[in-house]
């Protein structure tokens, strides 16, 4: 006869099977060592970019990874573990992890999912090093606004040359007659 999963289990896992097919991204941190008050503060920076830091069994992770379609993530859920688990800008997420392992050694980011593609910790911390998503569409928005500066320059250009050339031809006809 087969054992069935406690009701406590099967809520954990249904809550993970939410958090990861809503999420755009997860990070997967050891904590081991950091205090309560280290983890508080470490949630109340991961807030603001609609990140929520959790601690579940790496047991339990593992089956809601694999119902949503996550697979490669048991080398990461070694030990304690907490996942960011990300709505919104993952590079901002990843930025705020970085610096929070910079101050804190003790913290340390060792991987994560974007998408259904599991990162290294090295692929991760490349995602740190990129632009945020406002920088990159500003960055984008002045790429598209250079150029239809310059046409818009060019085709007021064009009437105005014209009207400089009739004036010309204005001027010349006066002085002849």
């Amino acid at each position: 006869m087969e054992k069935q999963p406690r009701a406590e289990k099967v809520a954990v896992v249904s809550e993970v099977h939410e958090l990861f097919a809503q999420s755009d991204a997860a990070f997967i941190t050891e904590y081991r060592g950091l205090s309560v008050k280290g983890i508080a503060e470490l949630r109340g920076q991961l807030r603001p970019n609609g990140t929520q830091y959790k601690v579940f069994k790496n047991t339990l992770v593992r089956r809601a990874a694999v119902e949503v379609g996550i697979e490669g993530l048991d080398s990461l859920l070694v030990g304690p573990v907490a996942i960011a688990f990300v709505k919104g800008d993952a590079a901002a997420t990843a930025k705020v992890l970085r610096d929070a392992a910079k101050a804190n050694p003790i913290l340390v980011v060792k991987g994560g999912v974007l998408g259904k593609k599991v990162l290294t910790n090295k692929e991760t911390a490349a995602l740190a090093d990129l632009p945020s998503r406002e920088q990159l569409l500003a960055q984008l928005a002045g790429a598209m606004q250079a150029p239809m500066s310059q046409f818009a320059s060019l085709l007021n250009a064009v009437p105005q040359k014209m009207a400089y050339a009739l004036q010309a031809l204005i001027d010349q006809k006066n002085q002849a007659a």
